[in-house]
């Protein structure tokens, strides 16, 4: 009677299939699909509300002020997701930036829209005249229109044809945006002398503003000490 020793996997010298690498859950296929539904249930509480009478007794203003809310903290997520990125190390998490960042640039353009038909009635003329008579409205505009570009560039051909430093340069632009839009919010505010949601989204701003100040100035630091250790 023979026997057969039992030869270990990959004794012959053969190498082994290594194991299939999970794919992380952020890069999901489903994930973009689920952050672009997610991101448009703000509008569709507010149709909702239009469509059945329950925004309040002022369903105008509730509209303008909503849209302008949901602009804000949009803005806010944006400029969370790099240092989240970071302290998560979740490298996945970039791919979410363009689309809240456009998704930015569209509630603001919806919060423009309501100002210019439900409080304008879309007359230019009372609207160019408004712009310039109430600073707040000044400021808002203000933002918007430094949006505009970035939200025309944030495509791949836009950054080939621009090239990186310029167009990294360019979106720079989006931390003015944010204090534009905290200084247009501080300003609707101060009206009803109404300060907590300010403080509470300045206080956000000013972290994620100065996250990346300091971010900044210690890679500064860092490459002038190799630069002296040269």
């Amino acid at each position: 009677m023979t026997t057969t020793a039992a030869v270990p996997a990959g004794a012959s010298g053969a190498r082994l299939p290594s194991p299939a690498r999970r794919r992380p859950a952020l890069m999901h296929p489903a994930v973009k699909p689920a952050l672009f539904v997610l991101c448009l249930l703000p509008l569709a509480w507010l149709v909702v509300g239009a469509a059945t009478d329950a925004l309040g007794a002022n369903p105008a203003e509730k509209l303008i002020r909503a849209t302008g809310d949901w602009t804000l903290r949009f803005l806010c997520i944006t400029l969370a997701i790099t240092p989240l990125r970071r302290w998560m190390v979740q490298p996945a998490m970039a791919r979410w930036r363009r689309m809240l960042g456009l998704f930015t640039f569209f509630y603001g353009c919806l919060h423009f829209l309501c100002y210019s038909g439900l409080d304008m009635g879309f007359v230019v003329t009372g609207i160019v005249r408004d712009i310039a008579k109430r600073p707040f409205i000044l400021v808002g505009t203000s933002a918007l229109l430094l949006m505009t570009p970035l939200a025309l560039t944030s495509f791949n051909r836009a950054i080939k044809a621009l090239g990186a430093a310029r167009w990294q340069a360019l979106h720079r632009a989006v931390y003015a945006v944010a204090l534009l839009g905290l200084l247009h919010f501080f300003w609707m505010r101060s009206a009803k002398h109404n300060y907590a949601e300010v403080a509470v989204y300045a206080a956000v701003i000013a972290v994620l503003l100065g996250w990346r100040l300091a971010s900044w100035l210690t890679t500064a630091f860092r490459s002038r000490r190799q630069v002296g250790r040269a």
